[in-house]
């Protein structure tokens, strides 16, 4: 299905579209300010907060995760619990994540060998460590993206459809997944490039990158999209399968009841259960002020309590120290905690 709805401008984020997002503030002097776009929808897509150019064209990277895991279940491949997380993870490649992996890899008839994801260490310190010991090397299952290239081969499976080339824009696999993001969006996609893992990325505007995750996060309260209200409990129940313990992503979804997704070039989602949702673009692509500036904004339009976001922020920014001691902080900018768009 292809959408009548096109981007709203075929213009990338830029400069001119980007406002202040974040500042990182050293001993009195302001060090670093990080500049970007941010959009907070409400869950019928309407706009609440917009800072910069929300129609502006982005690469979701891997928070594209979540509308290609609708895609895959739409194909009629049966993934739940742990299994349906790890088809949207950016993983840490621990024990656990490799053990769900492998039983998805079981379910569609393959083997490590037929990810095309390429190798990689775990992203977990402990896990990569281990590795090492054993002289396992880089391997395809303990890259990031092996989640889902493994629901990929399931799809394909069930499907009959071939796994040979199943990154390609072309295959069966890929058209699905562009019309699943062109549905959740409510607008044509734009560039189709190459992402870190080899699998296409669509090109979509920021407002429709919020919007579709709204979609996901609030499709149980309006009962439109079985497959994505499972998808979404899934991820509340096992925020550790999309992450891992102790990270930002699985820190939020944890403590604070969210979907959330980062993504790499400074990309991050949040979606409550209600359907309001936000999508941030940092334009340096630093990942380091996207949880925080994220959950202002939630905070911003009363969707997320100030004491509960400032819990988690204290435990997911980075701390500015000297010596070992706070010299500092990395805060949202002013822009953050006005009213309107």
């Amino acid at each position: 299905m292809t959408s009548s709805q096109p981007l709203l401008t075929r213009r990338p984020l830029d400069r001119e579209g980007s406002v202040e997002l974040a500042v990182l503030e050293r001993a009195g002097l302001i060090e670093s300010r990080h500049i970007g776009a941010a959009v907070v929808v409400a869950p019928d897509g309407s706009v609440l907060r917009e800072l910069g150019d929300s129609s502006a064209e982005i690469y979701a990277r891997s928070s594209l995760k979540l509308l290609q895991a609708v895609a895959v279940l739409r194909s009629g491949a049966t993934l739940d619990g742990e299994r349906a997380v790890l088809a949207t993870a950016s993983h840490a490649g621990t024990d656990g994540h490799v053990r769900v992996v492998s039983e998805i890899l079981a379910l569609a008839g393959a083997t490590e060998d037929d990810l095309r994801c390429p190798p990689d260490w775990p992203l977990d310190r402990d896990a990569a460590y281990s590795a090492r010991q054993r002289g396992d090397g880089m391997r395809r299952i303990t890259m990031n993206c092996s989640g889902k290239h493994a629901s990929f081969l399931l799809a394909c499976a069930v499907n009959d459809w071939p796994t040979a080339g199943y990154l390609d824009p072309s295959h069966p696999l890929q058209q699905l997944i562009r019309s699943t993001i062109e549905d959740l969006t409510g607008e044509g996609v734009g560039t189709v490039g190459i992402d870190g893992c080899g699998a296409p990325v669509f090109g979509t505007s920021l407002r429709g990158l919020a919007t579709a995750v709204g979609r996901i996060s609030g499709a149980a309260r309006a009962d439109s999209d079985p497959l994505a209200a499972g998808l979404a409990a899934a991820i509340l129940a096992d925020g550790w399968a999309i992450d891992g313990p102790g990270r930002a992503t699985t820190i939020v979804i944890e403590r604070l009841g969210l979907v959330a997704k980062n993504g790499a070039e400074g990309v991050m989602v949040l979606g409550t259960p209600d359907g309001t949702a936000v999508a941030v673009k940092a334009l340096d692509g630093s990942n380091r002020a996207t949880t925080l500036v994220a959950l202002e904004l939630l905070v911003s339009v009363g969707a997320l309590d100030r004491e509960l976001a400032d819990a988690v922020i204290a435990d997911t920014t980075e701390r500015v120290l000297g010596a070992g001691m706070p010299v500092g902080e990395l805060r949202a900018s002013l822009s953050l905690f006005r009213s309107g768009k």
